[in-house]
Formats: C-alpha cells, structure tokens, sequence
C-alpha cells in the first residue's frame, strides 16, 4: 500500500467499532506471529549457515520464504532455510509456534494448548515432540565434584500402541506383582550438587552394571564423588570404574552421613512425579521427551518461548 493511502487508512481505525477493532486484530494476529517468529530465529547467535544436503559452507542469499531468509547452496544447488534440517521443518502455522511454546512452558495439557492457540489436539500433540525431539538432550557435558544417582521406577506404560503384548489395564492400573518388576520401566537420573543433571530410560526393571556403564558412565568426571544407594549394581560399577563411591543404607535407615545423602536427586523425583500427573498417564516411548521438557522447566532454565524456540532447533546455551 502507497503511504499516502496507509496514511489516510490509519486516521480512519478510530472511528472503527469495538467489533470491527476486535476483527481487525484477530485478521492482523497470524501475520504479527509469523513476524515475531522470524525476527526470534534470525535474531539467534549461531553458527554460519550450511547446506543441510552436503554440509556446504558459504551459501548466498535466495530470496525469502514464508518470512525466512532462504539460501542456495553454492555446491549442490539445493535451497534451504534456518529450520531446513530440524525437527520443524515443513511443519505448518508457523505464525502460532511461540504461542503454543509459551503454553508449554506452562505445562499445558494437549487439549488445553490446542484450544489456547487453535489448532486441532493431533496437531498439538505432533508439535509437542517436535519441539522436544532436539530440546531434550540440552544437557551438560560432565558432572562434577558429589554427584548423586538413583532410580526412579514408572509403570510401563503402551499408551497409543495399535498392538499390546500384555493385557490391557484400564485408568493406568497396578503392577501384578509386589516390588519392581519388568513390569516398571527405570528411569536413572545423575545429578550433582550444582543442579547440573542428567536422565536415562534404561529400560525395565531394575539398573544392571552393564547398563550404568552404558549410560553414566560417559556423563561422570573422572575426578567425581558418586553417592549412590546399596545397590550392588553400584559399588560393581564404581569399583570396575575406577570411580570415587560412598553409598547410603537406606534399608537400615541411614538417610544422611554428612555430605552423604541422594535427598537432592530424589527431590528431583518427586517434582518430576508430581509435574508428570497432570498428564494422566504418559506412554513409556516417549518418557525421554518428558524428561527432557521438565530438565527445561526445573528452576525456569528455559524461561521465554524464544529459548524454547532455540532449543527446539538444536542451538542450546548449555
């Protein structure tokens, strides 16, 4: 529009009615999302882009799409854009994205976050692990000094699956048994006494020494204190190690020893199980993605829907 007519048209809106205010602004919405959208990922500090097709450094500029700067590829020929290569390429109503990330920072039901932004609840629920599907492994490279490790045990859960190998269970049920059993899925979580942590599904039943040296042991310092429970598979893994081990008899009822303890892994249990619930019943393949989604959330260390953003894309500020 020439900014002679913009001009005339803007002396007009206030003689416009509450209804006809309130159309314009539901008419102007998607284009200021999809605005904010693209200023929040080319305002990122990242690395330079390159062709997500050949690796090719150096593209030039193409034009735009859909608001983002598109690039062409000075190797192959292929164009891309920021998003080419993430988990939130080709998704739709770009417009909507910080509004539904701000309804997860929320921890905002499907149904509840689709209704908010006005999407349909399958489209919901496909952006929800979309966004998660990178988020979830901003993790910290090591743990450090007293790190404390322990299990926490979630009944299995094949939430959504076409085909069980168990019978059914109607509103989450028990396990058949008393006790842990293969029937629980172990989720390991490592944290140190900086709030640093890291978590592992690591399948069902109870932690075995072959799988603590598959997953904590590449996250652990050298140099590191690791306080466990009596677990045997523990004091196996820590000696064959190499690493530093005091444990706690929680049987016998020792909780603290000085600056022995795991109170601060398993008040991190309990916030997790506690923020879990609102979901009602979370299917076990995806328990990675909630762990990861409540790591964000934990003492607001993604605190805006543009960091959300960032860390949906891969770029993390660990």
């Amino acid at each position: 529009m020439e900014g002679r007519r913009f001009t005339k048209w803007l002396r007009q809106l206030p003689l416009l009615s509450k209804n006809q205010r309130g159309r314009l602004l539901e008419i102007l919405a998607p284009a200021l999302g999809l605005d904010r959208l693209c200023e929040a990922i080319e305002g990122m500090d990242g690395p330079a882009p390159c062709c997500p097709a050949c690796k090719a450094e150096r593209p030039y500029q193409h034009g735009r799409n859909r608001g983002l700067q598109r690039y062409r590829c000075r190797a192959c020929g292929k164009t891309f854009t920021a998003l080419s290569g993430t988990p939130l390429s080709r998704l739709r109503h770009r417009a909507k994205w910080l509004d539904y990330l701000d309804k997860m920072l929320d921890a905002n039901s499907v149904r509840a976050a689709a209704k908010a932004v006005g999407v349909h609840r399958n489209t919901s629920f496909r952006w929800r692990h979309r966004f998660l599907e990178l988020a979830k492994h901003d993790r910290p490279q090591r743990l450090n000094g007293i790190t404390e490790a322990d299990e926490l045990f979630l009944l299995e859960s094949q939430k959504g699956s076409r085909e069980l190998n168990r019978p059914a269970r109607r509103r989450g049920g028990v396990a058949s048994t008393r006790g842990i059993s293969h029937e629980h899925v172990c989720v390991l979580v490592a944290r140190d006494r900086t709030g640093q942590t890291h978590d592992f599904v690591t399948g069902r039943g109870a932690v075995t020494k072959k799988q603590l040296f598959r997953h904590l042991l590449p996250v652990l310092d050298p140099d590191v204190l690791l306080v466990t429970d009596a677990h045997a598979a523990y004091r196996a893994f820590a000696r064959e190690a190499g690493i530093s081990h005091e444990c706690v008899n929680l049987r016998a009822g020792e909780r603290v020893r000085g600056a022995i303890h795991v109170q601060n892994v398993n008040a991190y249990h309990r916030r997790f199980r506690q923020w879990l619930a609102r979901f009602h019943g979370v299917a076990s393949r995806y328990l990675p993605n909630y762990l990861g989604w409540q790591w964000a959330l934990d003492g607001a260390r993604i605190a805006s829907p543009e960091r959300f953003l960032r860390a949906a894309m891969g770029l993390f500020h660990t």
